[in-house]
């Protein structure tokens, strides 16, 4: 999926003008003629989509100033970038103050829009989730900050918010990397504990002669290694809420003692001669199924039901598909910005192959491939062949997973000669067909070294031909083999989308993108 970017501009040609270079920069242009439009559009149903405004200052009507000071108080997040053809310090000042992140002078400069809406966006991604940490780390995140739309988890979240407004004890139950932990914050933040500690115990990962400690303090002097008191983590958590995540992995006599904290309301910390008083809510999950471990034996009865007050399950992915597409949009935002890479969205093709995907590894799973992905991405767009590993696992993605310079063709099918032109000149055995040019200035250069077989690099007379016209000609080759596909072409031959949009521009080339 790609970023929507709001177009507000009264005239018409110019309207267009900064749609083409919206789109050429790989995001989805949205054209309205009017800051009334826009207001109306930002306030709608569809208002949450766009995740920047290109906004022009003066127009008739609900001008650039007033869309600043209606929408910039209710979306304070929304990157908003004016133009304006009075660049004075004061015009600058005052759209500056009214929540404007930037401003371009006209007439537009491609070059001067593509860098002002790229660092917006990468602005606006590390700040988002910068505030989505601290709302975590101080307790204040709601469910409105989770990414949960499908109706697989508006039970989820009916109960969550229900279960917010008591301290009844929660047992979380799904599959490992569901979001547990990020639903229990979400259950502090709505209730009346919200911006008090809350505190994460993994039972599974503390060793067995150290849970007792962690848990519940310990005294100084209380055992070999304790040089000075410490509290526990029900201590840490008084006032607020403690999540014991993966609480199957308690052993027995810890068990016990969990039991008689949650009834008693206090703890024994070990060494200590008396006990201490907490008051927290507790809310615990596990992965595993505590009933059946409770009739083999492995878990206390009484504790599972002090614990299974208020159960909650949350489906794993597979069972909530929808939530997919916002989830590689929300991943993509933040991970590009935090790498420094230019992916802006994702094409239809790679989508509907993760959509297809059963994601056993769940959202956690989701967040890693989608990483691995931009890593290898070299250009704006995340393609089926940047996400091999799932590929090789969804039924008609398989050739996919192959690095195309790697794939055996030896037995493949004819391919139409408009189609297989490029693909059918010599290549060296172990060099991909669409690598990249080393040391080379200009792509003719490229294609002389490489495609010398299948573009003639001398006229008829023998005498060598320009290097503007093998160039042209590699280009026009490669746009008709990649049928318009202007970011495949670009990638392939090793050139940025706004290199080769100049390029196509200059050499007098017509394109049309299929």
């Amino acid at each position: 999926m790609t970023q929507a970017i709001l177009i507000v501009d009264d005239d018409p040609a110019q309207r267009r003008i900064l749609e083409e270079v919206v789109n050429r920069d790989g995001y989805r242009a949205v054209p309205v003629d009017g800051g009334e439009a826009a207001i109306a559009y930002l306030e709608g149903p569809s208002g949450a989509e766009i995740s920047l405004v290109v906004l022009d200052l003066v127009m008739p009507g609900v001008d650039g100033m007033e869309v600043l000071k209606r929408v910039h108080p209710h979306k304070p997040n929304l990157p908003i970038i004016v133009l304006t053809a009075h660049g004075g310090i004061e015009t600058v000042v005052n759209v500056m103050r009214e929540g404007a992140t930037d401003f371009v002078i006209k007439p537009v400069s491609p070059e001067r829009l593509h860098v002002s809406m790229r660092n917006a966006l990468k602005v606006n991604a590390l700040t988002g989730e910068i505030s989505r940490l601290q709302k975590k780390q101080s307790g204040r995140m709601t469910f409105g900050d989770l990414i949960a739309r499908s109706q697989g988890m508006d039970q989820v979240i009916r109960l969550g918010k229900r279960a917010a407004q008591s301290n009844i004890p929660i047992l979380i139950e799904g599959e490992s990397g569901v979001g547990k932990e990020l639903i229990a914050s979400a259950i502090q933040g709505e209730g009346d504990r919200a911006g008090k500690p809350f505190i994460t115990v993994n039972c599974g990962a503390i060793p067995e002669n150290l849970v007792e400690s962690i848990l519940f303090g310990h005294e100084k002097g209380a055992f070999t290694g304790a040089n000075d008191k410490h509290a526990g983590k029900f201590q840490e958590a008084s006032g607020g809420t403690l999540f014991l995540d993966e609480i199957g992995e308690l052993p027995l006599d810890v068990q016990v003692k969990l039991l008689r904290a949650l009834q008693q309301g206090e703890v024994d910390p070990v060494g200590s001669k008396k006990p201490v008083k907490v008051d927290i809510r507790l809310i615990s999950a596990t992965n595993r199924d505590l009933l059946q471990m409770v009739k083999e034996g492995r878990f206390r009865e009484d504790l599972y039901y002090r614990l299974n007050v208020f159960p909650m399950n949350v489906p794993p992915l597979r069972q909530r598909k929808d939530d997919i597409p916002d989830l590689v949009a929300h991943f993509i935002r933040r991970l590009s910005a935090e790498e420094g890479k230019p992916v802006v969205g994702i094409s239809r093709e790679a989508m509907t192959m993760l959509m297809a995907f059963d994601w056993p590894g769940n959202v956690r799973q989701v967040e890693n491939t989608v990483f691995r992905a931009i890593v290898l991405c070299d250009g704006d767009m995340l393609e089926v062949s940047d996400f091999p590993q799932v590929a090789s696992l969804v039924e008609g993605y398989a050739a996919a997973a192959i690095p195309s310079g790697m794939r055996d063709t030896s037995h493949a099918a004819p391919q139409p000669a408009s189609q297989a032109y490029i693909s059918s000149v010599a290549q060296p055995a172990a060099q991909p067909a669409y690598a990249a040019p080393e040391n080379r200035n200009t792509l003719a250069e490229f294609a002389m070294s490489n495609f010398s077989d299948g573009i003639a690099i001398t006229d008829d007379a023998g005498n060598m031909r320009k290097l503007e016209d093998i160039e042209a000609e590699l280009i026009r080759l490669a746009i008709d083999k990649y049928k318009g596909h202007m970011t495949e072409v670009a990638r392939r031959l090793g050139i940025g989308r706004s290199t080769l949009y100049r390029k196509v521009r200059d050499l007098g080339l017509e394109v049309r993108e299929s």
